[in-house]
């Protein structure tokens, strides 16, 4: 069987977001997209994400990547937290692109267990190809280890996609120097 190219990727933004920075690491967005790409044959990439307006940099930044932006209105708590709970447009989105055929398969970018029943009905229409779960095996939801999918645990190819923030001055040339 020839290998599908034309697969697309819901990711749950915020749970990459937390799975990623509570591993310690930083993701960059540009390697993260190529690697969906090339990886897994990613033609489109979901983004969903809480609308934050002081946030904006990090939305052109996400759709210079490549990667297509789903917004939720948020609602701020008590606290002044904003809270943009994206699974249900996440979980509409895959349904109907699962329905309408548009894609090959489909990749879940998240560790939360909510999903599990969307993954369990992608497993009936033969549309899951693999989880990318952005927290660690031990903090990844039993829910979706359970349905049986393929996990790859982003911490274990990090090197494929870390931020790496470059040294100042690394050509050695002197700062506002033309040299």
């Amino acid at each position: 069987m020839s290998e599908e190219k034309n697969n697309f990727a819901y990711i749950d933004g915020a749970n990459l977001y937390k799975g990623i920075i509570s591993s310690g690491w930083n993701i960059d967005f540009k390697k993260f997209r190529k690697w969906l790409l090339d990886k897994h044959h990613v033609s489109r990439a979901y983004y969903f994400i809480g609308m934050i307006p002081e946030q904006k940099f990090l939305y052109v930044s996400l759709q210079k990547a490549g990667f297509t932006l789903i917004f939720k209105e948020v609602i701020y708590e008590a606290s002044g937290k904003p809270k943009g709970d994206c699974d249900a447009n996440l979980v509409l989105q895959s349904a109907i692109d699962a329905f309408e055929n548009n894609c090959d398969k489909q990749i879940l970018v998240s560790s939360d267990g909510d999903y599990a029943s969307l993954v369990k009905f992608l497993i009936l229409k033969k549309k899951i190809k693999i989880i990318l779960a952005p927290r660690t095996s031990k903090e990844c939801s039993i829910l979706l280890k359970r349905t049986g999918v393929p996990i790859t645990y982003l911490q274990d190819v990090k090197n494929k996609m870390e931020f790496i923030k470059k040294a100042p001055n690394k050509d050695e040339t002197s700062p506002g120097s033309f040299s």
